[in-house]
């Protein structure tokens, strides 16, 4: 064990306790509790346990520390100030929570060097290190030890034990035995409405043992019996809790212990009193000479190995040193473009007609076998997403260079370790479900568009053209409101080529994350070039010019419906009418198009009939307030999906019925 007094460790956690109180204080908003209460928690592992080197927060051999308990982040902000880790300066943290500042309210991987990942939804910053714990498997698993060897900490609230996520994240972290995962909880008895025992009485000691993990108590405020609790944690075999016992707010004389002194500043006569009282002197967001060169000397500590990792990278092939790299990088192989491409002319030369999920999965075929760090998965419906391909091997703690995930039905644990898969590094991940669950997995879904994440979702059984399952599973209104996501990009293609070019822009996407919305049912290949140009990335292209003439009817569909929109196009075209069909496999992409674009694709027929087998909402961007929309205006039905259509009146009979009531209007 490290040597450091009990003198020298109250100093170095009244560091950061004074700059948490501070910070808060000088905002008059934020949560000085956590950070009061963790300090030691937090000074054991970042003095005496974690691998890390301040002056590089990307250093990709470096333990992974996650503040799962975001609304706590003054904690996490005092700590890369006091290490030295570069861009955290005093005048950042005199800014907490202040507008385009370093130190938002809650940590944010996109504002902050060192922050490994957003928190603040509770539960999130659990669930994403699980993922975090699984890369790394997969990753030593790959490259070797010597150059991939570290541990996952969380620090986590009552409050992310609460959330429900968590029981979905250590029941998959236990079944994976991700030993190199450890989560410290601060058991500080304490939530907004007062006293933990008004809401909860769960023994989450044994709830982490009846998942699999090892799990113990401690006293928080014990420096010694923290780091013996990590060092038994760090040989286990299995993923570990540790308890530790502490009081929220602590060293404030009035507030600690209670519900004060969680979400609310101290307020100057109790900061006062507390700095008293822990014997911390100076003004506001001082820090000792002394204490600041202790801590940034344990900043600098990992620098040495650092150093070494270096050097044992070095002994790597030229070959594997460049592949490592590049999938740090998220750079998609060279090789991808033509993958697809001979993919897409193999499907000229011998059209499918399967359902998109079907398709999907072809895709996925020609894309793994370029592409080995592809890490596919499903919340227990594989056979229905078809996100399983042939030579794929399950990733268990056995075979941790499997690349495919039993995520069992856990679809927001399912989300949120896809999160942190991708923010590990060295994998592109995708995951399925049905799209009505996306409901289930939208809070991981977010913030991996927040966070700017190349995830994929695979999302089958896309409409109400899943049938039987009926209302409950018929996804009405996931598509408009995942493409009301900010930063959230939707696919619903429509034949196999589409769903190829789907995959490709979603991989060669790394800027957000990506919902593939497919069919169940089969569907015609309308699509019958194959160029290296990708159509659907574009948002939307026509796919049938008029016939005869200037087009005086356009017909906008997306996924399943452009089979019925062609079909109107002929009906039209035996009464006369000129129709031209525009196939839309991503609208809100399609509407981020410059205007001259948006102008050509549209067009300037009169008519103009959008057809989706979901909600209008968004439709009207292209097609106006006045223009007719075919779809859903209600939940679903059950019944075989030929005839669920029909009920509802999607069909190609009534998409050109809609068109001639506008035409002869």
């Amino acid at each position: 064990m490290t040597t450091i007094d009990r003198a020298q460790h109250d100093k170095l956690a009244n560091a950061i306790r004074g700059l948490a109180m501070d910070g808060v204080e000088k905002a008059k908003s934020g949560h000085p509790g956590l950070p009061m209460g963790a300090a030691d928690i937090a000074t054991v592992l970042f003095t005496r346990v974690m691998k890390y080197d301040a002056a590089d927060p990307r250093w990709p051999d470096r333990d992974r520390f996650v503040l799962s308990a975001g609304h706590g982040s003054m904690l996490l902000y005092a700590l890369l100030y006091l290490t030295g880790s570069p861009g955290m300066a005093l005048d950042d943290l005199k800014a907490f929570r202040q507008l385009e500042s370093k130190t938002p309210g809650h940590p944010e991987n996109f504002m902050t060097a060192g922050v490994e990942t957003t928190t603040g939804p509770l539960g999130q910053g659990l669930a994403t290190a699980v993922g975090m714990a699984m890369a790394e498997r997969m990753l030593a698993a790959e490259f070797g030890k010597k150059v991939v060897d570290h541990h996952t900490y969380v620090l986590a609230s009552d409050g992310d034990l609460m959330e429900g996520i968590s029981q979905e994240a250590i029941a998959l972290a236990g079944h994976q035995k991700l030993n190199k995962l450890i989560v410290l909880w601060d058991d500080n008895g304490i939530s907004i409405d007062g006293p933990l025992s008004i809401t909860d009485n769960v023994d989450q000691v044994a709830r982490f043992k009846a998942c699999g993990w090892r799990s113990e108590r401690v006293d928080g405020h014990d420096p010694e019996a923290i780091e013996a609790a990590i060092r038994r944690a760090q040989k286990s075999n299995k993923p570990t809790m540790i308890a530790c016992k502490t009081v929220i707010g602590f060293g404030a004389p009035k507030k600690a212990g209670t519900s004060k002194a969680h979400g609310e500043p101290l307020g100057a006569e109790e900061l006062a009193a507390a700095k008293q009282k822990l014997g911390i002197t100076g003004g506001a967001f001082e820090v000792a000479a002394e204490v600041l060169k202790a801590w940034r000397g344990f900043g600098a500590a990992g620098a040495a190995s650092h150093k070494d990792w270096n050097e044992r990278f070095a002994t790597l092939s030229e070959r594997k040193r460049g592949e490592f790299d590049r999938r740090l990088a998220h750079a998609v192989p060279a090789k991808l473009d033509k993958a697809i491409l001979a993919h897409k002319k193999a499907l000229i030369a011998a059209p499918q007609a399967v359902a998109t999920r079907k398709a999907s999965e072809l895709a996925l075929e020609a894309i793994t076998a370029v592409m080995p760090e592809l890490v596919m998965g499903s919340a227990d419906l594989t056979p229905s997403n078809n996100t399983r391909t042939k030579a794929a091997e399950d990733f268990t703690p056995k075979t941790p260079k499997g690349r495919y995930v039993r995520y069992g039905i856990r679809e927001h644990g399912m989300a949120a370790a896809m999160n942190g898969i991708t923010l590990h590094g060295g994998f592109r991940t995708g995951g399925g479900t049905f799209l009505v669950f996306a409901d289930y997995a939208r809070p991981s879904m977010r913030l991996a568009a927040l966070m700017g994440l190349p995830v994929v979702y695979v999302m089958t059984h896309d409409s109400i053209g899943l049938g039987e399952d009926g209302p409950t599973h018929q996804p009405v209104e996931q598509v408009a409101s995942l493409r009301a996501m900010p930063n959230m990009r939707v696919f619903r293609p429509a034949d196999t080529i589409e769903t190829a070019e789907a995959w490709q822009a979603a991989l060669e996407r790394t800027d957000g994350p990506t919902v593939l919305a497919l069919s169940r049912q089969n569907l015609p290949q309308l699509r019958t070039d194959a160029s290296a140009r990708n159509r659907s990335a574009a948002g939307a292209y026509e796919l049938l010019a008029a016939e005869g003439g200037k087009a005086q009817v356009t017909l906008f569909a997306s996924g399943s419906e452009v089979e019925l929109a062609v079909a109107a196009r002929k009906l039209l075209a035996e009464k006369g009418v000129r129709a031209r069909v525009v196939s839309v496999p991503s609208l809100e992409l399609f509407l981020q198009q410059d205007e001259a674009t948006q102008a050509a694709v549209i067009g300037s027929a009169p008519v103009k009939v959008a057809v989706e087998a979901g909600v209008r909402f968004g439709w009207d961007a292209v097609i106006g307030h006045d223009g007719a929309f075919v779809g859903m205006h209600s939940f679903g039905a059950s019944g075989p999906y030929k005839d669920v259509y029909k009920h509802f009146g999607i069909t190609a009979e009534a998409i050109a019925d809609a068109a001639m009531k506008k035409h002869n209007a």
